[in-house]
C-alpha cells in the first residue's frame, strides 16, 4: 500500500486507487491531485477492504489483480453495505467482466489506457452520486428514528394509511372511531415531518411499511 498523497486532506474528498501496477497508481495519484482531489492507493484487495472502504468518495478498481479480483472486492463491499461508488478500470479484454460488475452495482468502468478527461468526469459524477447516496442514508435513518419512536397504534394506522385504506375504513378495522384514526395520523405525519398524505405514504414505502406506492391514494 501507498502513502496517502501529498493533498490528503480529511476536508477533501478522498479517492481510493485500487491497482497492482504501481505506475498506474502513481500516475493516476498524480492526475487526480491536479485537480485537487486527494488519492489513496492500494496495491491489492485485501489492503484496501481493511482500510474503511466507506470513507471513500469513490473507488477506482481494476478488474484483474493477484489476490482478490476487483468483482470479488466489489461483492466483499456489497456484503458489508458500503455505498463508496465504484469505477472499474479494465483492460480491452475485460469488458464482459465489467459489464458484469456494472449489473452487481459498479458505478462505471473505463477501457485502459485512459482518456484524461474522461476518467477525471467518470470520478466527479461518482462523487455527486456518492454525496446523494449519503443523504439519502441520513434522511433514512432520521426517519427511523423517529419511526421507531411512535406508539404502537400509530404505526398500525401508518401501514393502513400507506396501503390505501380511508379513515373511515381504519377505524372499522381497528375498532377505534375515525375520529380518534384522523388525531393519531396527524400526530404521526407530523412526528415523520410529512406535509401531506402524499408525502406520508412516500415516507411509509421508504420504511420498507409497504411495498410500492398505491396507484392513486385515496382521500382520508
Amino acid at each position: 500500500m501507498t502513502t496517502p498523497s501529498a493533498h490528503s486532506d480529511h476536508a477533501v474528498p478522498r479517492i481510493a486507487v485500487v491497482d497492482d501496477d504501481e505506475a498506474l497508481r502513481d500516475s493516476l495519484a498524480w492526475l487526480l491531485d491536479s485537480v485537487g482531489l486527494a488519492t489513496h492507493a492500494f496495491a491489492d484487495g485485501d489492503a484496501f477492504l481493511a482500510a474503511e472502504p466507506d470513507s471513500f468518495a469513490a473507488v477506482l478498481l481494476d478488474v484483474r489483480m493477484p489476490g482478490l479480483s476487483g468483482l470479488q472486492v466489489q461483492q466483499r463491499l456489497n456484503e458489508r453495505g458500503d455505498i463508496a461508488p465504484i469505477i472499474f478500470m479494465t483492460g480491452h479484454g475485460d469488458v464482459p467482466m465489467a459489464v458484469t460488475a456494472l449489473k452487481a452495482g459498479a458505478f462505471d468502468f473505463i477501457e485502459k489506457p485512459f482518456n484524461h478527461q474522461q476518467l477525471i468526469d467518470a470520478v466527479q459524477q461518482a462523487m455527486a452520486e456518492h454525496q446523494r447516496l449519503r443523504q439519502t442514508r441520513a434522511r433514512l435513518e432520521t426517519v427511523q428514528a423517529r419511526y421507531a419512536a411512535l406508539r404502537p397504534k400509530e404505526r398500525q394506522i401508518l401501514v393502513h394509511v400507506a396501503e390505501g385504506m380511508t379513515s373511515r375504513e381504519i377505524a372499522e378495522h381497528l375498532d377505534i372511531s375515525a375520529k380518534t384514526v384522523e388525531v393519531y395520523r396527524l400526530r404521526a405525519m407530523k412526528a415523520l415531518g410529512a406535509h401531506n398524505l402524499a408525502e406520508l405514504v412516500r415516507l411509509c414505502v421508504a420504511l420498507g411499511l409497504v411495498e410500492t406506492l398505491p396507484t392513486e391514494p385515496r382521500q382520508q
